[in-house]
């Protein structure tokens, strides 16, 4: 396929090289920035910053490699087919082990000296020497892989530390470096965070180049959509109950309006939906087996996700704490995540931790009730 970033062994003639290309958007141009000059910009003479830059360059090759892969379905072979491996509750499929492979492919160009993966059990030495550790769901909502849904891929990009590769993967959210995720649906995009707000890019297909599309994105604080699996309303805590039972009240009810509910089971559909015009999602922890932490990875998925939001005048709870202050205990972690429109999730944060948060879901006693002090 036509590459369109620069793939090549990163020694300080490359870096100089990408620095030198053209700068972007010039005044009086109506050519859109491209993912390449748009980090270009960013980067300037800031070494550590062309590494960031050169590192989300190979992930998005990679994200395109990926999202040609799965334009093909069941024509590139048995996507969907189940390998006999678990990858985290449910079974691994073909298209999570090839997206794997690729983005491994893709990082050996990088300046990146370990890779974890939710393919893998232990994170495993790129480029050793490398000042970065990627982290990634090479393919998030594979599950709906052969029902033809909107899937994705997720990734932070973290300083490296010294030690065993593990060892950077322990770090909060508060430093990461980058974080992203793509979208494979009826177009692929890639919404990105270096710190500098959130940003969305379309895949021109015609040049397989990244375009920037949206930036910076704002998310309303109020919103009348929520993402949840409401299937599992019978293993939820009070507050995720007294939560969605509001919100099925109605304009009759504590909020006083009427609440959509959308729930694609592919956190990266649901997600990208709310970066572009609000709502929140949630994946709380349950009373199920191997659910009690919920089922979103920390390192990998929350807090990528978790920094976007922010970035995007969002927020993002386990309902008792903010995500990207959660110093991780193993790659791996599980954690319940409550993300989107901050005002919405500050009301599901303050049910949590009000003692009066029972009563949110009666008008007698809510906020302006009688009995509330």
């Amino acid at each position: 396929m036509n590459s369109t970033v620069p793939i090549t062994n990163k020694t300080t003639a490359d870096a100089e090289a990408v620095r030198e290309r053209p700068q972007g958007r010039e005044p009086g141009r109506t050519t859109l920035l491209n993912l390449q000059d748009y980090l270009v910009n960013w980067a300037g003479p800031d070494a550590q910053r062309t590494d960031i830059s050169l590192t989300i360059q190979c992930l998005a090759e990679a994200c395109i490699e990926i999202a040609e892969l799965v334009r093909h379905g069941a024509l590139a072979g048995a996507l969907g087919g189940v390998t006999g491996k678990q990858s985290g509750v449910d079974p691994q499929k073909e298209v999570d082990v090839r997206a794997n492979a690729v983005v491994a492919h893709a990082l050996k160009s990088a300046p990146v000296a370990w890779l974890a993966s939710e393919e893998l059990d232990n994170a495993i030495s790129i480029t050793p020497g490398g000042r970065l550790a990627v982290a990634i769901d090479p393919i998030d909502g594979s599950s709906n892989i052969d029902a033809n849904c909107s899937i994705g891929t997720i990734f932070t990009v973290l300083p490296a530390v010294p030690g065993e590769g593990a060892a950077s993967f322990l770090q909060p959210g508060v430093k990461q470096c980058a974080a992203g995720f793509a979208v494979y649906g009826p177009y692929t995009s890639l919404v990105l965070t270096l710190g500098e707000g959130t940003h969305i890019f379309t895949l021109d297909m015609s040049t397989n180049t990244f375009i920037h599309s949206a930036g910076p994105v704002a998310i309303p604080p109020a919103t009348r959509e929520y993402s949840i699996n409401s299937s599992n309303y019978r293993h939820w805590d009070d507050p995720i109950r007294t939560y969605t039972d509001d919100l099925l009240q109605g304009r009759e009810g504590p909020r006083g309006k009427d609440f959509n509910m959308r729930w694609t089971a592919s956190p990266v559909a649901d997600l990208y939906r709310i970066v572009s015009r609000g709502g929140i999602f949630l994946y709380p922890g349950d009373l199920r087996d191997g659910y009690a932490l919920g089922r979103l990875r920390l390192v990998y998925e929350a807090n990528p996700f978790a920094w976007i939001m922010e970035q995007a005048g969002g927020a993002a709870s386990t309902g008792y704490q903010r995500i990207l202050d959660i110093v991780p205990s193993a790659v791996h972690q599980h954690v319940p995540v409550i993300m989107g429109s901050k005002s919405e999730v500050d009301y599901v944060v303050r049910l949590h931790s009000d003692p009066h948060s029972l009563g949110e879901r009666s008008p007698l006693f809510g906020r302006r009730g009688l009995f509330r002090t």
